[in-house]
């Protein structure tokens, strides 16, 4: 090995290692938003990033869990199962694999432009009202509101409306945990805020200084790889199957042809359709839950410096090497995950941008807004407004 394989292999273990372990509370977080229990948020980062990173065109781009397709699940599976029950679990399961089957063969067809049929202004009037719900989702957590009704957009008004029912304790351990998150990000990009926040919190938690409602038991050992799915449920599941792998695309796409175009390369779509349809089909295989791409962490894998692909592989190593020692994240209080997953997508609310389309072209305006009014009142089938 001459030094500069050598000197890109330790770029890429040390760039994936960051990420893995970024990953690990935010991928607890983002299974909540799907309606799963947390401890699956780290079945679908582990052998989907490792799986992914065979087949993958984007060097930078890290697959696993992701608010906005983790809310299109939820949506696509809140009629048909009770949240976080094991039929629900399973029905999720079939789900990634059907999104896997159709994210592959596209790809194999070589039919990567199918990201670009989502035209930008529905993009971003659906990602600034996914946002909105996928913060509404949350929001009790980080206000320690123990009655909220489940409805998505409900609960945020629930929330916002009975200031009396918020908990002092959840909202400082939030406010505190946004602190470190964003005040990290600040001080350094490389500042692992996600995860020194998860520690504080388990550190607390364990402590019982505070009586605040933790995720509860989290199994250790790795996750059973089975072909045993509830495949009765397959003819219920093909549409939003078929819905959640082009609109989830939408994000690994833009994300990708950012970077690449920040180095000037090319990026090849259909390849990324591949490797996003076998991390899914991996992902339900091993009981974790349809995945896409993270902006955040593949940000992160580049300033960390990742130099392939294989940093990705990296990610998934390492979770899975955490795997055994999952049990130590039990005292994890929710206002912690809830407060990571709200400063992760508050970023994605996007008015301004939606304002300036509409004074740039009032008919794309009116796409954009109708498109987040929709998702806002079609909650939790925002599949549906796109």
């Amino acid at each position: 090995m001459d030094d500069l394989q050598r000197r890109s292999l330790s770029a890429d273990l040390i760039a994936g290692v960051s990420v893995g372990l970024v990953a690990i509370p935010q991928s607890l977080a983002y299974a909540e938003i799907a309606g799963m229990p947390a401890y699956t948020g780290l079945y679908a980062t582990a052998f989907p990033a490792l799986i992914a990173a065979f087949f993958a065109d984007s060097r930078y781009l890290q697959t696993g869990p992701v608010a906005t397709t983790s809310l299109l699940v939820l949506g696509a599976l809140t009629p048909l199962a009770a949240q976080k029950s094991p039929e629900y679990v399973a029905l999720a399961a079939l789900l990634a694999v059907l999104v896997g089957a159709f994210r592959l063969l596209l790809g194999v067809l070589r039919l990567g432009r199918i990201a670009d049929f989502m035209s930008q202004p529905v993009v971003v009037g659906f990602t600034s009202a996914a946002a909105i719900l996928i913060a509404g989702s949350q929001s009790d957590k980080a206000f320690g509101v123990l009655n909220a009704p489940s409805g998505l957009f409900d609960k945020l008004l629930y929330v916002v409306s009975h200031p009396g029912e918020w908990g002092i304790a959840a909202i400082a351990v939030s406010l505190a945990t946004a602190a470190i998150v964003v005040g990290g990000r600040r001080l350094h990009p490389l500042f692992p805020g996600v995860l020194v926040a998860a520690a504080a919190g388990i550190a607390l938690g364990a402590t019982g200084v505070l009586d605040l409602p933790a995720i509860g038991s989290v199994p250790s050992g790795l996750p059973t790889i089975s072909l045993a799915l509830e495949w009765s449920a397959l003819p219920s599941l093909l549409l939003s199957g078929a819905v959640i792998a082009v609109v989830g695309f939408a994000e690994p796409t833009a994300i990708s042809r950012t970077l690449a175009a920040q180095d000037r390369e090319r990026w090849n779509a259909s390849r990324e359709l591949v490797s996003q349809g076998v991390a899914n089909l991996s992902s339900g295989l091993s009981g974790g839950f349809p995945v896409g791409a993270s902006f955040s962490r593949s940000a992160l894998n580049k300033v960390a410096g990742a130099r392939t692909r294989w940093a990705g592989f990296v990610t998934g190593a390492t979770v899975l090497a955490f795997l055994p020692f999952a049990g130590v994240l039990s005292d994890l209080p929710d206002a912690v995950l809830g407060a990571i997953v709200i400063v992760a997508v508050v970023k994605l609310v996007r008015v301004g941008e939606m304002v300036r389309i509409a004074r740039r072209s009032p008919p794309q305006g009116i796409v954009a807004w109708g498109t987040a009014v929709a998702t806002l009142l079609l909650a939790p089938r925002v599949e549906y407004a796109v």
